[in-house]
């Protein structure tokens, strides 16, 4: 059996980051995607899905995410049953994303609602293989 989903749309909202009792991130927010045909009289229809993100990556996309930043997603379609405030019996259907992939750059000055002031001083790079070594023109053999 197989349930994987891939979707590439725009985000609805900003996504909404909570923690669960144990400590752990999730994030949700809807993706708006267009479908590939018009319908009767030529328009275009658009589907709106959940998106639900979990751990680290949960805290990336709210970090990084805002309302209309072009998004991919793979994931797998959950569909899960609660009692509304009636105790009605409801469905709902989203998709759990194993990847989301940032398709394009926040506008000049957009700054996303998780993402740290301009004026914060950011923690210095590090050198990925330890200490940074330099060389002089005399030292290099070609």
């Amino acid at each position: 059996m197989l349930n994987r989903v891939i979707l590439i749309g725009r985000l609805v909202r900003d996504p909404e980051l909570r923690y669960t009792p144990s400590g752990t991130a999730v994030a949700s927010f809807t993706v708006a995607v267009d479908r590939v045909f018009a319908g009767r009289q030529g328009e275009r229809q658009t589907d709106f899905i959940d998106i639900v993100v979990w751990q680290k990556q949960a805290e990336v996309c709210h970090r990084n995410l805002a309302k209309g930043r072009l998004v991919a997603i793979e994931g797998r379609l959950q569909i899960r049953s609660y009692d509304d405030s009636q105790g009605i019996r409801r469905k709902a259907a989203e998709v759990v994303a194993d990847s989301v992939r940032f398709l394009d750059r926040p506008r000049e000055g957009e700054r996303p609602p998780g993402a740290e002031p301009a004026g914060k001083a950011e923690e210095p790079l590090q050198e990925p293989f330890g200490e940074a070594v330099d060389f002089s023109d005399d030292e290099v053999p070609f």
